[in-house]
């Protein structure tokens, strides 16, 4: 539930010029939910900008009026106009202006009035309003929930129910994580709006390009190590893999998951030779944490199956620094 919410409804009665920002690489989930909430204010007749530091994925292209987020590694100075004209922002789906680089930067000072709605551990006390919630399967389970309590169902259109059905599809892996009996009913109410989920998934899963299959054949049969002793799989791509594909924001989404549809493994590891840094994501099954790896150990986070970090040591550095870890962790990967 979001924190003084009778203040925000009263602070939102009338129409407040608005900046709604998510964290960098942007996913369904940060999309998802900068829509929904997006729509839903335009509705009840605010001025309402939409924010991310860098450009989205090409897969979700086809969202209404996501051409209107305005990217700050593209225009800056349009960034810098919204944040300093605006009367309240709304953070999604990050927990810590640092989450979102140099537009942290300009946030901070801002005379708006700051809310943060998000579902990631560890939240940072920045905002006047916060709604955080680590059990949520996604930020757009509690954008759903925040227009709930604004007494907001009757603005509740298909389309803004497609933008919280896109995050929460995606952040679960299409309801294989993080789901619960009251994530199942808030879909019923979205599908009741008039959500078509077949046109959604479809628009999501099945509009790939050819090198997208091509680049996942490559990861599965060249780049792809299986570690038994440890029930734990790892891809990885190096820079020449990034130039020889012409791998764009976005084309690697999913590619971990698919070391999880083996029987035995446990836990599965995405690294990748990025320009400046080396990216690691993690995934894994049950009540295994791979939080706790991403944060002690890559300076990352996010949540108990889905967690990511960055190293400054070289690919084959960080691939052996994760191998290393393992035996301090076999016996949960092998219970």
């Amino acid at each position: 539930m979001m924190e003084n919410i009778a203040e925000l409804k009263a602070f939102l009665s009338f129409p407040r010029d608005i900046a709604i920002v998510t964290h960098r690489n942007p996913d369904g989930d940060a999309i998802g939910s900068s829509l929904g909430l997006y729509h839903f204010l335009k509705e009840q007749g605010h001025g309402v900008n939409m924010i991310s530091p860098s450009e989205y994925p090409d897969t979700f292209a086809w969202m209404p009026e996501i051409q209107k987020m305005a990217i700050y590694d593209v225009d800056p100075d349009l960034v810098r106009n919204i944040i300093e004209r605006s009367d309240i922002i709304f953070c999604l789906d990050f927990n810590a202006l640092d989450r979102i680089d140099k537009v942290g930067e300009i946030i901070a000072p801002a005379r708006a009035r700051k809310a943060m709605i998000d579902h990631h551990l560890y939240p940072e006390p920045f905002a006047d309003f916060v709604s955080s919630d680590t059990s949520a399967s996604s930020t757009c389970e509690l954008v759903f929930e925040f227009i709930k309590e604004m007494n907001g169902m009757r603005y509740m259109t298909p389309l803004i129910g497609e933008c919280l059905f896109t995050g929460i599809l995606t952040d679960t892996g299409s309801f294989k994580y993080s789901t619960s009996a009251k994530l199942y009913r808030i879909v019923a109410e979205l599908l009741e709006a008039g959500v078509d989920d077949y046109k959604v998934q479809d628009l999501i899963f099945n509009s790939l390009k050819e090198k997208h299959l091509r680049l996942l054949g490559h990861c599965l049969n060249n780049r792809m190590e299986i570690l038994e002793e440890y029930n734990t799989g790892i891809i990885t791509l190096t820079k020449e893999d990034y130039a020889n594909f012409d791998i764009q924001r976005g084309d690697t989404e999913g590619i971990v998951n698919y070391l999880l549809k083996i029987k035995n493994v446990k836990m599965a590891a995405f690294i990748t030779e990025q320009p400046t840094i080396v990216k690691i994501s993690l995934r894994s099954k049950g009540d295994f944490s791979v939080q706790e790896i991403a944060r002690r150990h890559f300076k990352g986070g996010g949540h108990r199956n889905a967690s990511g970090g960055y190293s400054f040591q070289s690919l084959q550095a960080t691939v052996l620094r994760f191998k290393n870890l393992l035996p301090r962790y076999r016996l949960q990967l092998m219970a």
